[in-house]
């Protein structure tokens, strides 16, 4: 009987000992999972920035080619002359009236000789003519009778016909005169040198010898969506990105916008006046903006915002004190801050800075700005 008490009592202080020892580990693995919690600690510490309606120059963007405001083609008007000189390079600057190019003078120098030698006996036939006709009008008129009628007509006949050849003769010296004078390729206007074509030795047939870009004048021809035409007018401002190691602008004025629409890309043309010195080239291709005025934007500063995988985000402070992200449409740039075009409202506070730091729902404390 002392035996069995013995065993029963053993069997109960092994249960109780199986007993407190499972409730000592249920304790440790409360403790566990209760500390990470009270050991978590703030991400970042950060300031909070507000989204603000600001004015901002409103801008039309687009792109296009630039040219020439005119091109003028020089060549020789005359043909079968060899060039003798050519004086002036792609790029030269040239005024109006400046020599270009000479051709060959012999051959028509020779030709003016001779119609110049033509026109003086053309003037002395024309002098005997003049005098045997007076001759003969006096004898008319004094009744002598010594003419007859036929012959009289024949004087004044021959005074006509020294007339003809004399001013036929005239115009043959004038002809060469100007041939003469086309020996010598003039610049039509102010400008630059664009194309070359003529080459020493080569013999003309009226074929284009330069190209001249016309006061040295640009212009940018800038393809716009048909619906943003209405917004456009004469003489707004213009700003053109000038490529280079040091991206520059250059700032024009609109002069024209197309009547027409084209019917393959619906976009029209506008024509933009570009100064001399804005260091663009003709044929190149580049972008900017046509100023609209100003008006109401929502922007934040450029730090607040982060790129990620071709979209642009924000965080703003959840409860607790947790980030949320969120997605938002981004504009243009001015300065330090960038235009919100969506996902956000006006007054809404987002992270100001250190944003590539954070991932959603990590924890961060507010140190500046209003709390949300």
């Amino acid at each position: 009987m002392t035996m069995q008490i013995k065993s029963k009592l053993m069997v109960v202080m092994a249960v109780a000992g199986v007993v407190s020892t499972l409730a000592l580990a249920a304790d440790d693995d409360a403790k566990k999972k209760a500390a990470p919690a009270a050991k978590a600690r703030p991400a970042l510490s950060v300031k909070l920035v507000a989204a603000e309606a600001q004015d901002w120059p409103q801008a039309l963007s687009a792109s296009g080619s630039v040219a020439a405001w005119q091109e003028a083609v020089v060549g020789a008007e005359i043909s079968g002359l060899r060039l003798s000189q050519v004086l002036v390079n792609v790029g030269d600057r040239v005024k109006r009236g400046q020599l270009l190019a000479q051709l060959s003078r012999d051959t028509v120098l020779s030709e003016l000789a001779q119609s110049r030698a033509a026109a003086a006996e053309a003037q002395a036939n024309l002098e005997a003519a003049k005098l045997d006709a007076e001759r003969a009008r006096a004898l008319q008129s004094g009744g002598s009778g010594a003419l007859s009628a036929q012959q009289l007509q024949q004087y004044l006949t021959g005074e006509q016909t020294a007339k003809a050849r004399f001013d036929a003769a005239q115009a043959k010296v004038r002809s060469d005169e100007l041939r003469l004078a086309q020996t010598r390729i003039m610049a039509p206007d102010d400008g630059v040198i664009s194309a070359r074509a003529a080459t020493v030795g080569a013999v003309v047939q009226g074929q284009e010898l330069f190209r001249l870009i016309r006061g040295n004048r640009l212009e940018w021809r800038a393809e716009v969506p048909a619906s943003e035409l209405a917004r456009l007018k004469p003489g707004q401002a213009v700003q053109v990105e000038v490529p280079g190691p040091q991206p520059t602008k250059a700032r024009g004025t609109l002069r024209m916008v197309a009547p027409t629409v084209d019917a393959a890309t619906r976009n029209g043309l506008v024509y933009v006046d570009l100064p001399a010195d804005a260091g663009l080239r003709a044929g190149s291709f580049v972008r900017g903006e046509i100023l609209l005025g100003s008006g109401k934007v929502l922007s934040l500063p450029q730090t607040a915002v982060q790129p990620r995988d071709g979209f642009s985000y924000v965080f703003k402070i959840g409860q607790g004190g947790k980030v949320q992200q969120a997605k938002v449409t981004t504009g243009r740039r001015i300065g330090e801050r960038i235009e919100l075009l969506a996902g956000l409202d006006a007054g809404a506070q987002v992270v100001a800075s250190g944003v590539g730091f954070l991932t959603d729902g990590d924890l961060v404390q507010v140190v500046g700005g209003s709390k949300p």
